[in-house]
């Protein structure tokens, strides 16, 4: 397990470091050695954004609370993911934050999404306030699947990424859906729409003929959220293997999963141990200075990560995927495909090329996951009590 000692010289904690192992450390999708790569795995570590609990920041709602201690570590796991996604879509995978180096404007753009005030795309206010209308009310503890179609709901604002965002449910990826949500192409409104175009092959604002625009910008980014229950109180052993997996895909966004108040940020593993960022934190609320820029050095961990057995995970989590281009998802098929056939890896979910005729009819594009099923399966992912029983393992 982790251990952090407390030196009272310093007043400072001490974390312990990586363990001197020839096992391969899994860091969302890279590999490294603990023995000739370790300040890159540090650098990897610290480049992620870090979204812990927050105090003094405006009052959700107006009048609600001004700090998210106790109850919001689900939801900032949720920002970490979603923070991911975005740093994939804007800054690419090799991006790294460097103390005190100038960082470019699209990685403000993307720190302001998640900065604790109303107006941001994915802050705690948006959040807890979205959550409402899944029936949570503002300061109760979500659960992965909550946090995962809140998080689904807010991102059709944010039209500068432009994300076409899937919650597979029922433990099925249906490609068929995740291929219509992607090709769905918005009207191109010009070059800021179409990020993916060069200016000189528009007419008018929009491509001379759609063929060229499909041709040129036919897939949305995807960002795959997957909630999973992987036992009943604790994790099935079987599933160990494919969880592994996961943290190997390029693709991977890492997992948010726990339970109240011991929700974490999985991004890698190694060994028998997973490596997580942990929003169980206080920092006191950044206001952005008044040149514009941000104050940035909280949002990055800046210790070595914690670590925790694989077999201490709770059951309850969402697995995160990302894939920018319709070849990063093809890939991502295959890779599934091949783990199914790996011996004493249990598969986590099903990849199917259409749905299953025992479904009930999902309106694919709907914004508003709200039928009986949706309903069903929150209380089925967010329930506190463990008096039920999974009949499909």
């Amino acid at each position: 397990l982790f251990l952090a000692t407390l030196t009272y010289d310093t007043l400072r904690f001490e974390y312990e470091d990586f363990p001197e192992t020839k096992e391969p450390v899994w860091i969302l999708g890279r590999k490294y050695s603990v023995f000739t790569e370790k300040e890159e795995i540090l650098l990897d570590v610290t480049s992620r954004l870090w979204f812990t609990y927050r105090k003094n920041f405006p009052a959700i709602g107006g009048t609600g609370p001004t700090s998210d201690t106790g109850w919001g570590c689900m939801l900032r796991c949720g920002q970490m993911i979603f923070a991911q996604a975005l740093v994939c879509r804007h800054l690419g995978r090799d991006w790294r934050w460097i103390k005190g180096k100038r960082q470019m404007d699209n990685y403000f753009n993307v720190l302001n999404a998640f900065i604790d005030k109303k107006d941001s795309y994915y802050s705690i206010h948006q959040i807890a306030q979205m959550g409402v209308g899944e029936g949570k009310s503002i300061g109760q503890w979500y659960g992965p699947n909550t946090v995962a179609q809140v998080l689904k709901k807010l991102a059709t604002f944010d039209t500068w990424s432009s994300l076409a965002v899937h919650i597979a449910m029922d433990n099925t990826v249906v490609m068929e859906e995740i291929r219509r949500l992607c090709q769905s192409n918005v009207p191109c409104a010009g070059a800021a729409a179409c990020p993916a175009l060069q200016s000189d092959a528009l007419y008018n604002g929009c491509p001379e003929d759609v063929g060229l625009r499909e041709r040129l910008a036919p897939w949305k980014p995807l960002v795959l959220l997957i909630p999973l229950r992987l036992g009943l109180t604790e994790i099935n052993e079987a599933y160990i293997e494919t969880l592994k997996h996961c943290f190997m895909m390029p693709q991977s966004l890492g997992v948010i999963g726990g339970k109240p108040n011991s929700a974490h940020y999985f991004i890698g593993y190694v060994g028998e141990e997973l490596i997580y960022l942990d929003p169980h934190t206080t920092q006191p609320a950044v206001e952005p200075s008044d040149s514009g820029c941000l104050p940035d050095e909280s949002f990055h961990c800046q210790h070595p990560p914690c670590r925790m057995s694989i077999a201490e995970l709770d059951p309850s989590i969402a697995v995160g995927f990302f894939c920018n281009t319709e070849a990063d998802f093809n890939d991502w098929c295959q890779q599934i495909r091949k783990l199914s056939l790996v011996r004493g890896a249990l598969p986590m979910f099903e990849l199917v090329e259409r749905q299953p005729s025992h479904f009930s009819n999902p309106d694919i594009l709907n914004l508003t996951p709200d039928s009986s099923d949706a309903d069903r399966l929150e209380r089925f992912f967010d329930s506190e009590d463990e008096d039920f029983e999974i009949l499909s393992l």
